[in-house]
């Protein structure tokens, strides 16, 4: 009966690893609850478009990046009471504006100096690493939600690589406009009596040592993973010709935020998969050659799908995140859509590969150590 025992526990143990891939896969495509998700994809899509068709009204499209990265504030604290919601988006709000004014005064400083080409893709490239990694700290010290610094990662580098850049006053006026346009609609609901929530003055954030702890090694495992991505999307941009390499650095860190290592690792390949599927419908959109204030449209409708799935079934949502950053991106600089949509997935297929070996590595190195002990 020992043994019998003995070898059903082997029995049990070898069908439950068999299983932990299928269930993984299984979950990658489960859609979590709702929470009400359709008030802030709602408020995020009114923030994208309002701004975006005036300059489309206008014909200054070529600040329409500005309008998109300040409107980054509307998906802070998107179930939070009306009180700490108005904080987390104050503090996000201008965070970001912050990151669009340094983006924009480094590409005017190099463009002083005379750094171009091969020079500045190298320096693009290690100020986005640092600019992963404390962004990442800010974002933690401050607990926003989402977390991360995949934004500032994103609204940095874009800027940072736009050639002909509008004059300071018009880029900024355009973002802090957006900005507080979006802080405006994020304390809209409190028109109406019944969906006010108490004005209560925010708790001060305190962390523990083992929370700062965790601060400071999450920073460095942004800067460790944008860092490693952009070295080596540029060294492949150089000899195979393409740009864009800071969207490796944004897929890079896309795998860094979960509760569990088999989570971060979904969501690499989730990015993967749905950037796929998203430059499908991007192609199809392209194909139809809408004229700008459609594309407007495109955008918004996007964002509010991004915001609906973000939080429910990553996959779904860079099925919409896809196409919305590469219209905003064609709206401002027209290039051929051709080389955006191959650019896209390379730099995607090498971000997330960096990501994921970033998270599995000290997973790895454990399993090693306890090896050793043991041996």
């Amino acid at each position: 009966m020992g043994a019998d025992a003995s070898a059903a526990v082997v029995r049990l143990i070898l069908r439950r690893k068999a299983s932990r891939p299928l269930k993984a896969v299984a979950e990658m495509f489960t859609m979590g609850p709702g929470n009400k998700d359709h008030h802030p994809a709602l408020r995020c899509a009114v923030g994208v478009f309002v701004p975006l068709i005036t300059l489309t009204l206008i014909g200054r499209l070529d600040l329409a990046v500005f309008a998109s990265f300040g409107a980054f504030t509307g998906i802070y604290g998107r179930n939070e009471p009306h009180s700490v919601r108005f904080r987390s988006q104050l503090r996000a709000g201008g965070f970001m504006l912050f990151i669009i004014l340094l983006a924009t005064l480094l590409a005017r400083f190099a463009h002083t100096w005379g750094i171009e080409g091969a020079a500045y893709s190298w320096l693009l490239t290690a100020a986005t690493t640092v600019v992963a990694g404390v962004c990442s700290v800010v974002v933690a010290a401050w607990r926003l939600r989402p977390g991360g610094s995949l934004f500032h990662i994103f609204a940095f580098a874009a800027i940072a690589s736009i050639a002909a850049q509008p004059p300071l006053w018009e880029a900024l006026l355009v973002a802090v406009g957006t900005t507080v346009f979006c802080l405006l609609i994020g304390m809209s609901a409190r028109v109406l009596k019944s969906h006010r929530t108490p004005w209560k003055r925010p708790p001060r954030i305190r962390h523990t040592p083992a929370e700062r702890r965790a601060i400071w090694l999450e920073g460095a495992g942004y800067l460790v993973a944008a860092g490693l991505a952009g070295t080596i999307a540029t060294l492949v941009g150089e000899r195979l010709g393409f740009g864009h390499t800071y969207w490796a650095m944004v897929a890079a860190v896309v795998p860094l935020v979960g509760h569990s290592t088999r989570h971060r690792v979904s969501r690499g390949i989730q990015r993967i998969a749905g950037t796929v599927l998203g430059l499908v419908v991007l192609a199809g959109i392209l194909w139809l050659n809408p004229a700008p204030w459609a594309m407007v449209l495109v955008i918004a409708a996007c964002q509010f799908g991004a915001e609906m799935f973000i939080a429910r079934q990553y996959l779904v949502a860079q099925v919409f995140v896809t196409p919305l950053a590469l219209i905003a991106t064609l709206l401002a600089a027209p290039v051929d859509p051709g080389l955006l949509l191959r650019d896209r997935i390379i730099e995607t297929v090498i971000g997330a590969a960096v990501g994921v070996a970033v998270v599995v590595a000290p997973a790895f190195w454990r399993r090693v150590q306890a090896t050793r002990r043991t041996a």
